[in-house]
């Protein structure tokens, strides 16, 4: 199958599973290895992108999210949702699906699901900031909250940053064993824990992705010793954070876009002022990431549009002439660009 324009201006869709199928043709870690090089180039061109906090509808139950950037070529953006409740429902706390369009025509390139790609993504950014931030060497990580974004977080660091043990807990032991049992067989040394001190024992890299829309406190200042790296991945709204204010006040912070980050982050329980540094620039080398071996870096990732727009590409790029993705007759698209009443008419 072609992705070459047809006379009816035919639109790539990428179902679930398609993406599935996909990512499965390409390996897993292999997926978010890429995704993660994606990530990084579009990161080292920064200043090229529309930059702009995502756009959201809240409610009491959750929030619905538009997540729009373009870097002049290409524009993308995703739909998503972010509701805890739906756990308890037996739905996903976070759905979403995104679009991939050329400027130059406005035409969309691409529709996908990107429920599973947006996991993917997240997990892939948090490789990249362990990547930079992390003590040489580390290979240890505690897994704080056993959801459905866990597996693939610990998948990236041993991927990406070459990690060999995962230590997990979550409030849920069901989480945790359901977590432990889908790493099975997977290179990782999986230990299950009863408590987050239990599970951040030994570990250099602290991963945080609990979902409750609450100001949670999942990590206290004396859990968290010298050296360490955290990312904490699961405040990305205003009014959630996972982390006791005091750690953040004593750690150096990174971030992807410091007007998204100040409201919907952990530094959102800090002064509007506090110093952090954006991730970007430490990717392209205009600042130093981790300056010392005591030094705890803590990324504070909401998951920005520009890492959305690295997932639409990579997966655009990878689908060509490959039988996962359908065409969908998207686009109204008449001979006579001036006659869209006369192609309604004919079809009669």
């Amino acid at each position: 199958m072609s992705l070459k324009a047809s006379h009816r201006a035919m639109v790539p869709f990428v179902s679930v599973d398609n993406m599935m199928r996909l990512v499965h043709h390409i390996g897993i870690e292999t997926f978010i290895a890429d995704l993660a090089q994606a990530i990084e180039e579009d990161f080292a061109k920064w200043e090229q992108f529309d930059k702009t906090p995502r756009v959201g509808s809240h409610s009491d139950v959750g929030v619905i999210e538009l997540m729009p950037t373009s870097d002049g070529v290409l524009y993308g953006f995703k739909y998503v949702n972010g509701h805890p409740k739906n756990m308890g429902e037996g739905l996903q706390t976070v759905t979403a699906f995104g679009v991939l369009s050329d400027v130059y025509s406005g035409y969309p390139k691409l529709f996908t699901e990107m429920t599973l790609l947006t996991a993917l993504r997240t997990a892939a950014m948090s490789a990249v900031a362990t990547k930079h931030l992390a003590a040489p060497g580390a290979h240890t990580m505690a897994m704080i909250g056993n959801g459905a974004q866990s597996e693939f977080q610990c998948l990236a660091v041993k991927a990406v940053c070459g990690v060999q043990t995962v230590r997990l807990y979550d409030i849920d032991p069901a989480a945790t064993a359901k977590c432990a049992r889908n790493l099975a067989g997977l290179g990782l040394n999986v230990v299950q824990c009863e408590t987050p001190e239990e599970a951040i024992e030994g570990a250099q890299i602290i991963t945080t992705a609990t979902a409750d829309k609450d100001m949670q406190t999942i990590l206290t200042d004396n859990m968290v010793g010298a050296g360490v790296h955290i990312n904490a991945i699961g405040g990305d709204c205003p009014g959630k954070t996972e982390l006791h204010r005091d750690i953040v006040a004593r750690a150096s912070v990174f971030v992807e876009y410091p007007p998204q980050t100040r409201i919907e982050g952990e530094i959102q329980q800090m002064d509007p002022d506090h110093p952090v540094t954006e991730l970007w620039q430490v990717i392209t080398g205009q600042t130093k990431g981790r300056k010392s071996a005591d030094e705890v870096t803590l990324f504070d990732g909401v998951g920005f549009a520009i890492e959305d727009f690295s997932a639409l590409r990579y997966v655009h790029d990878r689908i060509k002439d490959t039988p996962y993705y359908i065409d969908l007759d998207l686009i109204a698209d008449p001979d006579d660009p001036r006659d869209l009443f006369g192609m309604l008419k004919r079809a009669k």
